[in-house]
This record gives C-alpha cells, sequence and structure tokens, in this order.
C-alpha cells in the first residue's frame, strides 16, 4: 500500500496579455511546489487556463490528501474560469457521490444540518491569493469597503465548496498591497512557513 502523501496544486491564474501575466501566482506554486516536494508529497498539478478533464480532476481531489488554490482576486473574486471548473467538477462529485451525498439533511432525521452530506472527511483545503488591497482594508469596521469583514469571511464562496463536501479549511494565505506598497519578496519568503504551521508538517 502507497502510504506517500498528496497534494493537489489548482492554479487558477487568467492571462490578460500586457497587464496580468501570472508570473506572482506562477511563483506562489512553484513555492508550494518546491515545499511539499522537500517534504516527500506526491504533487498533483491542475493549471485551468490550461485545460483539464472535469472527472480526472475530481479523482485527483480524492487522491489528495492536501488542496490549494493559487488565485488572483480579480473584481473581488477568482477569476471565471476557476466558478466553470467548480461547476463542472463538483457537479460530477456530486452526481458520483465521491465528493458529497446530498447537502446532509434527511425526512428522517430532522436535526441534521445543511451542509453536513459530505464524503471528503479528513482532507484539507487552504487558498492562496493575490490582491491589490492592502491588509488593511480587512478586520477593521473603519474601512468603507470590507467593512470589517476577515480574508477568512471575503473567501467563503470558494472555500464552503470544500466545507460542504467535508474537507476541512485551513487559513489562507495572502499576498495583498501587490502593485502599490506590498512586498512579495517577504510573502514569498514567508509562505512556506506558513504551510509548515497550518498543514502540521
Amino acid at each position: 500500500m502507497n502510504s506517500t502523501k498528496k497534494v493537489l496544486l489548482i492554479n487558477t491564474h487568467l492571462t490578460y496579455p500586457n497587464w496580468s501575466e501570472g508570473l506572482l501566482n506562477n511563483a506562489f506554486h512553484q513555492k508550494a511546489k518546491d515545499f511539499f516536494l522537500s517534504k516527500n508529497f506526491e504533487v498533483l498539478e491542475t493549471k485551468v487556463e490550461d485545460g483539464y478533464n472535469a472527472e480526472e480532476e475530481v479523482e485527483k481531489h480524492l487522491q489528495a490528501d492536501i488542496i490549494i488554490l493559487q488565485t488572483p482576486i480579480n473584481w473581488f473574486g477568482a477569476p471565471w474560469i476557476y466558478k466553470k471548473y467548480v461547476d463542472e467538477v463538483f457537479n460530477i462529485g456530486l452526481h458520483t457521490a465521491k465528493f458529497l451525498a446530498g447537502d446532509g439533511r434527511t425526512r428522517e432525521d430532522a436535526t441534521r444540518q445543511y451542509g453536513t452530506g459530505g464524503n471528503m472527511q479528513g482532507k484539507k483545503f487552504m487558498v492562496s491569493s493575490t490582491w491589490n488591497a492592502p491588509k488593511e482594508a480587512f478586520g477593521n469596521q473603519e474601512q468603507k469597503l470590507f467593512q470589517g469583514i476577515s480574508s477568512a469571511d471575503f473567501l467563503m464562496h470558494i472555500t464552503t465548496n470544500y466545507r460542504f463536501s467535508g474537507v476541512e479549511i485551513v487559513a489562507d494565505y495572502n499576498c495583498f498591497d501587490i502593485f502599490k506598497d506590498g512586498d512579495i519578496g517577504k510573502d514569498l519568503e514567508n509562505y512556506p512557513k506558513h504551510l509548515e504551521e497550518v498543514f502540521q508538517l
């Protein structure tokens, strides 16, 4: 029996020529890959923009102990290709009951909560994202746009798909303020430490 741990790294950057080429998200993706290889993980990879087979993506998710989404935040969400990816992959995961069996509720047991039908317990999911927004925009009621919410709150539209399927969500990692006053080099340097801490490796 193969006991090698596996990680699935999903890069959903969408290229806009002469504006957003993907170098930063590729750098974080590669940093994670190097980290997990150094920990003797088998690394599974998907670059959404390059195409994918949805059924194969379901199987990658089932094989993986850890799943990481690398994404830019474009207009306050992941690129549209990621929504398409989620719809296609999670629909198969639902229809085959590999990801989840319904929403958790049953007519026989009224105490069962919505969102407890997942079949992917034991796996962990994390978002690593790049932002124009500064870190100071979060967790502060005085900030007009986000009104005190955290980055984790903001990313719930991404992480909830996984929680709904039984996956544990770990703390996100963010590279903020990439166009003005951020410290990209430091964020890249500190990324492996975050991975080590949240995944207890």
